[in-house]
């Protein structure tokens, strides 16, 4: 049965949870006449969520589906073309549905953060997934779009101006309102309890590479930290005044980011390098809350990663967000980000692009990242890449985004700098 014979365009796993019913709701309202289905454990749960969906929804079928039953799983790759799952942490559910759809030919679109989830991904499901044409593409939110598609449209504008390859790269987050999703939280407590007991695993987290495709062909550029604060100006004359600091997200984000260009063949070129940072302002104060920043984000990058495990769970479960518990409509509403993406070429010239979007990033604004992505996959088949596998937002369907994310209220451009 080839793809568009399937009874499904898009599934989505996972729509009981708080991302999940956001997700959802998108989808009900910029869905099209794609088919939909819900998915997950309780199908009177499931049918609640589509209660609150409105008349675009009314129809869609239910679809039992458990992480703990891999035949379910199989059943539910089986039915569609796309599978997006909002379903985490994901090191500790998500493989049996990639594993799923890589056996049947599905796509799939998730929103993990936990770099040693996608490295097990492409160890065990990548080969399979290029063997049947699957599409398994991580990361389809706020981390790490905006990271991947900014460098993507600033190779697009580049080729399309003849300007040379990307070289120094840097992400800065210039505007940032919202919170950490509980999800989110989730699969960093995972990750540090992996991490904690596994040295290999945190060799393999501080590695830039970790999730290239072939080490060996990686350049050699020594030390390349993500946590650290800088001086607006040593990435662009137009930060001059401002100070950046470290972005936590960073250490999923750049590495999804160098996947991208070696999935490409390097087409961002061999000495592209690529960091991420916050501005935390031009005041007096700024070095300080740069310099402060940082220190909190290694300190907690670090000892997660080494001491979790002497915390007890009950006590690290009580003060982290819970799975499924979010902000406020209010809060949701009102939050937004804005990064700038700047890059100076192996000829000298110099770009930015930026990309802003209304909705707190870690749930409404993901959700329609998230949401996009799926149709993406699902609606805009002729427009994506011919790669198949363990892929990125970029490798996938840069193009296709590049096109759709605007109509959804994504703002995207990129100008020269000269």
């Amino acid at each position: 049965m080839t793809a568009s014979q399937r009874e499904f365009d898009l599934v989505l796993y996972g729509a009981t949870g708080f991302v999940g019913k956001l997700t959802a709701d998108y989808l009900s309202k910029a869905g099209g006449g794609a088919r939909i289905a819900l998915a997950g454990r309780s199908t009177d749960r499931i049918l609640a969520v589509r209660e609150t969906l409105g008349e675009s929804a009314k129809d869609w079928p239910i679809i039992a589906a458990d992480a703990e039953s891999p035949s379910t799983l199989n059943a539910l790759a089986a039915r569609t073309q796309v599978v997006v799952t909002t379903v985490g942490p994901y090191a500790k559910y998500g493989l049996p549905l990639v594993a799923a759809c890589a056996a049947a030919g599905t796509d799939y679109a998730d929103l993990t953060g936990e770099p040693n989830f996608i490295r097990d991904s492409i160890d065990h499901y990548h080969k399979q997934a290029i063997d049947t044409g699957a599409r398994i593409v991580h990361s389809c939110g706020f981390d790490s779009i905006p990271s991947d598609l900014t460098v993507y449209a600033l190779y697009r504008r580049i080729l399309a101006d003849g300007a040379g390859e990307l070289g120094d790269t840097n992400m800065v987050v210039r505007s940032f309102a919202g919170g950490v999703s509980g999800g989110t939280a989730a699969s960093m407590v995972e990750l540090f309890r992996a991490a904690s007991n596994d040295p290999d695993l945190r060799a393999q987290i501080e590695d830039p590479y970790t999730l290239t495709p072939d080490r060996g062909a990686e350049p050699e550029f020594g030390p390349q930290p993500d946590l650290r604060w800088r001086r607006g100006g040593a990435i662009a004359p137009e930060l001059d005044g401002y100070w950046t600091a470290a972005f936590a997200m960073a250490v999923v984000n750049t590495r999804i980011v160098r996947r991208s260009n070696a999935l490409l063949d390097y087409p961002y070129g061999r000495r592209f390098a690529y960091a991420e940072q916050m501005s935390v302002g031009r005041s007096a104060l700024a070095p300080v809350a740069a310099a402060v920043t940082t220190g909190v984000n290694a300190a907690v990058m670090g000892l997660g990663s080494r001491y979790l495990r002497r915390l007890p769970t009950a006590l690290v479960d009580r003060i982290t967000p819970k799975p499924g518990t979010g902000p406020s409509e209010r809060a949701r509403e009102n939050g937004h980000y804005t990064v700038e993406t700047y890059t100076t070429t192996d000829t000298g010239a110099r770009y930015r692009a930026t990309m802003a979007q209304r909705g707190d990033p870690g749930y409404k604004a993901t959700a329609v990242l998230l949401g996009e992505s799926g149709l993406a996959l699902a609606l805009d088949r002729d427009g994506l890449s011919d790669l198949r596998g363990v892929l990125t937002p970029a490798s996938a369907m840069g193009d296709v985004l590049l096109e759709r994310l605007p109509a959804a209220g994504v703002t995207l451009e990129t100008v020269s700098l000269e």
